[in-house]
């Protein structure tokens, strides 16, 4: 069997290298294709390397652009790359560009689209990401949810068929590489920072980084009295400078790191600020209380758990979110059990070309 995985971002890569494994455990012929959605070293090929996943067969080098003029890049190098590895079918991840890139390419070829992370809502229109979602599980034949939640959203959307509880990917890679992240990584002192005693800060939203967003972000860091390590997104950074704006004298400003680098900040912050979906996991799987700098999440039962808070990018609400953050009484299993990839794989190779 030939599965063709298309990935693009860090978050992408880190799900696929449990998954990965589990294909090659089962005979699987995984090839690669990495559309290049986010082209900074620091944002993929060196999850290639700390992840030891095998290099990619196919680099497109799609380059940064607008929504339309990536996936539209992307679209015919994915076709080609489909037609010419014939595979039983396309594997996507989560709700970026490529996303939807390669489960158009794959649709209009009839090949079987097979999403992880199915069925995720966050019932805001406004982001991106929401109608990549929506497009994608519409043309998938397996849908890989994380969570009963997402697998309700799927059933009020009409969608049973091919719908699969399965867990995350996301947190088999985490039980995984946290570990490895504390005793590799030396992120802590080349920030000058100790456990427990720092903020964490991700930021690339499309809706975060115009100038009035992106101001009020930077009015509450300046208010805020504890180091904040903020490893900045190329669009993030490009963003702050063509806007003038300056960072507070406690922000420790870095170009992207890699997982394992990351991991260590995150999982020994005292508290992470992020307006990534992922990040929010991983936030609550390390006990660390997460603001959230959105006013929706499709990450719901992290609210619900009580150790993350929705803040959008209104100052008082953040800086009060950031001090009043504290871990809470308990934190129940969320997510899965560490065997999601095990599971998708399995359900994977009952897949022919043949289906639809």
């Amino acid at each position: 069997m030939r599965i063709l995985s298309v990935v693009g971002n860090r978050p992408q890569f880190v799900k696929s290298a449990p998954l990965s494994l589990a294909l090659r455990d089962r005979g699987v012929d995984e090839v690669v294709l990495h559309t290049g959605q986010h082209y900074d070293d620091e944002l993929s090929a060196i999850f290639f390397e700390e992840l030891e996943l095998a290099p990619p067969r196919y680099r497109l080098e799609t380059g940064s652009g607008t929504h339309g003029e990536q996936t539209g890049r992307m679209l015919p190098e994915i076709e080609a790359a489909v037609l010419e590895e014939e595979p039983d079918a396309v594997l996507v991840y989560g709700d970026t560009n490529s996303t939807l890139a390669g489960a158009l390419a794959a649709g209009k070829l009839l090949v079987p689209v097979a999403h992880v992370e199915a069925g995720l809502r966050s019932f805001d229109r406004a982001m991106p990401e929401e109608l990549n979602r929506m497009l994608v599980d519409r043309m998938s034949s397996l849908l890989f949810c994380p969570t009963e939640a997402a697998v309700a959203n799927l059933g009020a959307e009409g969608i049973a068929d091919g719908v699969h509880l399965v867990g995350d990917v996301m947190y088999d890679a985490n039980l995984r590489l946290a570990p490895i992240a504390r005793e590799r990584s030396d992120a802590l002192a080349r920030a000058g920072v100790e456990p427990g005693g720092y903020l964490v800060l991700t930021l690339h939203r499309e809706a975060n980084v115009a100038p009035e967003p992106l101001a009020r972000i930077a009015e509450a860091l300046a208010v805020l009295d504890e180091p904040i390590v903020f490893p900045a997104h190329p669009r993030t950074s490009a963003a702050i400078a063509e806007a003038g704006i300056r960072l507070g004298p406690r922000v420790y400003l870095t170009p992207p790191v890699g997982y394992l680098d990351f991991a260590a900040l995150a999982s020994q912050a005292r508290v992470v600020l992020t307006d990534s979906g992922g990040v929010q996991k991983e936030a609550y799987w390390y006990g660390v209380p997460c603001v959230t700098l959105r006013t929706t999440t499709e990450w719901v039962e992290t609210l619900e758990a009580g150790w993350n808070t929705l803040v959008g990018t209104d100052v008082d609400a953040i800086v009060a979110a950031v001090r009043d953050a504290s871990p809470g009484a308990e934190r129940p299993p969320l997510y899965g059990d560490g065997h999601a990839s095990e599971r998708i794989a399995d359900l994977l190779c009952t897949m022919s070309r043949d289906e639809e």
